[in-house]
């Protein structure tokens, strides 16, 4: 498999392809060509051998791809072929939202730990998760081995629960705080800004034609 750097928007249409072969699975379909994941995907046929071929050769010309095969050829790329071990900082809504969130165990990220400061909150489950008191954040963190941290609190409160997860060693983040954060390079963050999202529809219905 290709080292060179590929773009965050090639990774991105790899989880796409991964979803729609998981699609075609379920539906019974062996092979797939790339006009048929392109047509899937609302992107060039083309695009997707490009996006195929910084990982190697998969399929053959006038055959297609063989949907399993080439399923699991993604999930070793992206990393889907083992568990990540994630926590979520903040109890609220959106963590809770979150943290019975059936799919990300079934692409192998396990919620092991639910992080909150508020003492109502401390002490309840969700989805057979205890929510632990964000005091003891540090030491829980690195005993339950966590790799990506999800970051569900107020903006006013984001910066602080990043710069806490780099130190304990975090290199992943996503954050869904409306705020950016200011990470080491070598930590990953993802923002889900749902109120930027919103706002680009607006913009989107605003300036289109009636």
């Amino acid at each position: 498999m290709s080292k060179r750097k590929i773009s965050e928007s090639t990774i991105r249409r790899l989880s796409k392809y991964y979803r729609s072969l998981e699609r075609l699975i379920q539906e019974g379909q062996s092979t797939v060509s790339s006009e048929e994941l392109a047509a899937m995907d609302g992107i060039t046929s083309a695009q997707v051998r490009k996006d195929l071929s910084f990982f190697g050769t998969f399929g053959k010309r006038g055959l297609g791809y063989d949907t399993r095969a080439l399923k699991e050829q993604i999930a070793e790329i992206l990393g889907l072929n083992r568990k990540w071990n994630v926590a979520i900082i903040g109890a609220g809504n959106i963590g809770r939202a979150l943290a019975k969130y059936g799919e990300f165990e079934k692409q192998g990220f396990q919620i092991k730990l639910i992080l909150d400061s508020d003492p109502e909150k401390i002490g309840q489950e969700i989805r057979g998760i205890r929510v632990e008191d964000y005091r003891k954040a540090r030491e829980l963190l690195q005993k339950e081995n966590i790799e990506i941290a999800i970051i569900a609190v107020p903006a006013q409160a984001a910066q602080s629960v990043a710069d806490l997860v780099v130190e304990a060693g975090i290199r992943a983040i996503l954050n869904f705080a409306p705020c950016s954060l200011h990470v080491p390079p070598h930590v990953q963050v993802r923002n889900e800004n749902m109120a930027i999202e919103m706002e680009s529809l607006s913009y989107f219905l605003t300036n289109s034609e009636s």
